[in-house]
């Protein structure tokens, strides 16, 4: 019903506004038509592909090969037509009658700041003169950029941090707190939301534009949601595609490349992508495109080998020298799985043992486990299509319809590593839009595949082969003893290494291997499982073993509208827009379930297959915005405020006060203050997952009942800290019990709180200027954040049947009654402190002679410690210092042009629940050239990325990235007549 309504609803919207546009088109004055050509001023050739608008409508044309246009419109006369072209300065021209054939000049330019940007104020303003900071990237440098793909290129933008955890799955963040599913950057393809809801992330660019149909990127760092709402509180950016009335003909782009040169851990690979583009317009009024795209790639690897729980961490085994470094027994490697010491799921605790002549001595040894490497798949791809039909009502508006499907493998890392397979994420948008309103109504279907979580993979590999804790454990014991009696009769420091080293060998006997059938057999069947916990029984003649499919399926449902009523509010720019959306997700019985069935069903199916009643969690907002200009227009102010309402939240409210002030046309000042708010996603909310040893669940304080995470549990680092005081105190002489009741204050109660929205407080400074004769742009950016309830995830441990601070509970904290004691959880919650970071970007561009232009670009980013430790650690996961230099001319020689960019960035200390650890220092070139073939209408672009092959890691747990080096090949613009 919901779904109808939502339906419904964009329906009967659409139709009310197309009947008032069929009104006043059929108010309007006869068909006139307006020929003409456009040549270069300098060479007198033909342009073609040249922007011709009316000035204050949506009708427009482009220019053909000959540079030819012709335009029909039923306006009165006079009005203007704007002729803009990248490379040649925007030309206006009056057209008062149907006279002669209009021959339009147009003459070359570098133009620095003078481009037009949408996303800061959601309507068209000069660059210079945003509200907040805001960067763009046109056509021509995404062509100049040595990056690979357009989408790679955003990580050469002042203030952006990308993140690469596949080849196919980069994300970019700015100002702070970074994470590879980065759920507070909100990326939108011509106002389409890019997330896949139940996985958590907005997948790259996964399913969006193909090389060849990308218009523009506009990335707005820091705080969005005054305009934008949930999801953009760390900045957003905007990927705007090619219109087919501007942007016609057949084109075709070709890409080889090589990645894996050395130092990877990969051999030598081939990456290869095609991409085809068709758009047709007719009359002016109607046209559509269609874009198809195919990459495939060997994918980057994840295979650091450090170990981040060392022998001087109480979760190792502080007390013996000979069990440091190599020796470690609880190694828990950065991407190694089935170890995980640091979360508790994978230990084992040994303990009566006789060790130097001491007795009831106790060693906490990690399983085994299986290297990433071994866990995922190395060949990845990325399919997808896309097609759009427009139609222009008159000269007033234009209704579209867009379809867009993305197929995508790849590696990404929530709380786990993910393996994605097969996901598939499909939008429908309907969009009506005018120059001063827009109505869209969207679609989005979501499809995780044959996708599979990484940790549980490994966690069950070693269940189904090796026994459970407490066999794999009593076999480690065994054979420690029987080493003890065979060398020398006891343990002792000399001897501890090896016997160990024996011990995990007679323990680990039967463990499948990888690269062997038995392996891949059990990983395929362990990876067909849905639930990640309980052993399955229904799979024929298939071991006794938990799973690891991630099976995701969720619809979103999106409705938005906003009205320009400038012209009727007269003395102020007003402009008012609102939304509405839903998220439905169907219950698989492992990561969501239906909360309205009972505990022990929530991960049984039903008799028709099924988990239970589909889950709906939905919010809507609305924003105003109000913009005055004073002192003839060298002040601007702006001035709004949105609201937003989630039925588990109350009501939040979200201003944003600026001010632009510019005392001449070359230099422009702003100040901004904003708040912004962000609800928890999907599967911070509502995620129940069956993750092994430790159950995730969502912040939605029902999900609570009949667990007692929340009132009834303590920290599990707490836990840690009680366990090692309590081994110590057995290691001389007490009894386990009487020292763990002994040590009963070292446990920290969770007592966790119900969640709410994150909160972002922003006030950020500017200044954007042109000098030196329109050779010289400078933009200087400054902000400081206030974050208040920071979304994070904290492990607790539940003593089961006992009440928190009660003796039963203390004793059943103790690590030798993990299993009969405790129930473990990762719960997302709130941070308890505030946090505040601050920081500044500065960026130059300078045509210093001819066509050679150098730019340059550095930002600061740094966070204010608290003095008390928060219940989890939120990760700034940030550079204090990162740098971008260019230096490029796209015509050294005639057709022939080049770029090189020089990265550099701080080493800086990666934060997170699955790996911490330090990130060293980058610093990389890359470089390109392009040679252009006009007769043909193309272009050869021949470069690369790290091209001196510096491999790095840019978090951790991250893959090495090496050099990239490709060759691609462009035609643009063919069969267009």
């Amino acid at each position: 019903m919901k779904t109808l309504y939502l339906t419904r609803l964009f329906t009967l919207v659409s139709l009310f506004v197309l009947s008032g546009l069929q009104q006043i088109s059929a108010q309007e004055n006869q068909l006139i038509e307006v020929t003409g050509k456009v040549i270069d001023q300098d060479t007198k050739t033909p342009i073609a592909g040249v922007s011709v608008l009316i000035k204050g409508t949506i009708a427009g044309t482009t220019t053909d090969q000959s540079g030819s246009f012709k335009l029909r419109s039923k306006l009165k006369f006079p009005f203007t037509l704007v002729f803009t072209s990248i490379g040649f300065k925007t030309q206006e021209f009056e057209v008062k009658n149907t006279g002669s054939q209009l021959n339009i000049e147009m003459s070359t330019q570098t133009i620095l700041g003078n481009e037009v940007v949408i996303t800061a104020s959601r309507v068209p303003e000069n660059i210079l003169k945003s509200p907040v900071a805001i960067e763009k990237l046109d056509i021509r440098a995404i062509r100049e950029s040595p990056a690979p793909s357009f989408y790679d290129a955003l990580e050469n933008v002042k203030g952006v941090q990308m993140t690469t955890a596949s080849l196919t799955f980069k994300i970019p963040n700015t100002r702070g707190f970074n994470i590879p599913s980065n759920y507070r950057f909100m990326q939108l393809v011509d106002g389409i939301d890019m997330q896949a809801a139940t996985l958590g992330v907005p997948l790259g660019n996964a399913i969006g534009p193909t090389e060849l149909d990308i218009a523009s990127i506009e990335i707005t760092p820091g705080a969005a949601s005054a305009l934008y709402g949930m999801n953009a509180i760390n900045g957003m950016s905007n990927l705007i595609t090619k219109s087919p009335f501007l942007y016609q003909g057949l084109s075709f782009y070709q890409k080889s490349g090589l990645n894996h040169v050395g130092g990877t851990g990969r051999d030598l690979s081939n990456l290869t992508e095609t991409a085809v583009r068709y758009a047709k317009a007719f009359n002016n009024r109607f046209a559509f495109k269609v874009n198809l795209s195919y990459l495939r790639g060997t994918d980057w690897l994840s295979d650091t080998r450090t170990d981040q729980n060392p022998n001087s961490l109480k979760s190792a085994n502080p007390a013996y020298a000979a069990l440091n470094g190599a020796n470690n027994i609880a190694f828990d490697g950065w991407n190694k799985y089935g170890d995980d010491v640091l979360a508790g799921s994978n230990t084992v605790s040994v303990s009566g043992l006789t060790i130097n002549g001491q007795a009831n001595q106790t060693l906490n040894v990690a399983r085994t486990g299986y290297w990433e490497k071994d866990l995922v798949n190395s060949n990845v791809d990325n399919l997808k299509f896309d097609a759009a039909l427009h139609y222009r009502i008159g000269d007033v508006a234009e209704i579209s319809y867009d379809y867009r499907i993305g197929k995508m493998d790849g590696v990404f890392q929530r709380g786990n590593k993910i393996q994605l397979d097969n996901v598939i994420v499909q939008n429908h948008k309907l969009e009506l839009k005018g120059s001063n309103f827009l109505v869209r109504g969207y679609i989005s279907l979501e499809d995780s595949g044959d996708s599979y979580n990484v940790k549980p993979l490994a966690d069950n590999l070693d269940l189904a082969s090796g026994g459970s804790g407490s066999v794999w454990g009593a076999k480690y014991k065994a054979a420690l003893n029987s080493y003890a009696t065979n060398n020398g009769g006891s343990l002792t420091n000399e001897n501890l290494a090896a016997a160990t080293a024996y011990a995990r060998q007679q323990a680990d006997a039967g463990r499948v291997e990888p690269g062997t059938q038995a392996f891949e057999s059990l990983k395929n069947t362990i990876i067909g499982i849905n639930n990640w916990d309980i052993k399955s029984s229904t799979i024929p003649n298939a071991p006794a073993t938990g799973g690891a499919a991630l099976i995701q399926k969720s619809r979103m449902y999106h409705i938005e509208g906003q009205w320009d009523l400038s012209k009727q509010a007269k003395y102020f720019g007003l402009l008012v827009g609102g939304d509405a959306r839903m998220y439905e997700i169907i219950p698989d019985g492992n990561n969501f379930v239906d909360f309205s069935r009972s505990i022990e069903e929530r991960g049984t199916p039903l008799e028709d297959g099924s988990y239970g009643k589909n889950i709906h969690y939905k919010k809507i907002g609305g924003f105003t915005q109000v913009t005055k200009t004073l002192f003839q227009e060298k002040l601007k102010i702006f001035g709004s405020v949105r609201y937003d309402y989630n039925p588990e939240f109350d009501p939040k409210l979200t201003p944003r006060i600026a001010a632009v002030y510019s005392p001449d046309t070359h230099n422009n000042f702003r100040l901004t203050y904003q708040q912004g708010y962000r609800f928890p996603g999907l599967f911070e909310a509502l995620s129940y997952v069956n993750n092994g040893r430790v159950k995730r669940v969502g912040s939605l304080s029902y999900i609570n009942e009949g667990l007692g995470y929340l009132d009834n549990s303590y920290t599990r680092a707490s836990g840690v800290v009680f366990n090692s005081a309590v081994n110590a105190a057995v290691a001389g002489g007490a009894d386990r019990n009487t020292a763990a009741l002994a040590n009963r204050d070292l446990l920290v109660k969770a007592d966790l709180p119900k969640a709410s929205p994150e909160k972002i407080t922003s006030f950020e400074i500017g200044y954007k200027s042109v000098l030196l004769s329109n050779t010289l742009f400078l933009d200087i950016d400054a902000y400081t954040n206030v974050y208040t309830g920071f979304l994070g995830q904290v492990q607790v441990d539940v003593p089961k049947g006992a009440t928190v601070g009660s003796d039963a509970a203390i004793l059943a904290m103790l690590d030798v009654n993990r299993d009969a004691g405790q129930d473990r959880y990762r719960v997302y919650t709130n941070a308890k402190n505030k946090y505040r970071n601050y920081g500044s970007a500065v960026g130059i561009t300078y045509n210093f002679y001819q066509k050679y232009t150098i730019a340059g670009n550095v930002s600061y980013n740094k966070i204010k410690s608290n003095a008390q430790n928060d219940i989890f650690v939120t990760g700034f996961n940030t550079p204090e210092l990162a740098t971008n230099l260019t230096i490029g001319n796209r015509e050294i020689v005639k057709n022939l042009g080049f770029s090189a960019v020089y990265k550099w960035q701080k080493s800086f200390l990666w934060e997170s629940p699955l790996v911490t650890g330090e990130i060293a220092a980058i610093n990389t070139f890359d470089a390109q050239f392009t040679y252009k073939i006009p007769a043909a209408n193309a272009s050869i672009k021949i470069g690369g990325t790290n091209i001196f092959n510096k491999p790095f890691l840019q978090y951790a747990g991250g893959p090495t990235i090496g050099a990239l080096y490709y060759a691609a090949i462009t035609f643009e613009g063919l069969l267009n007549k």
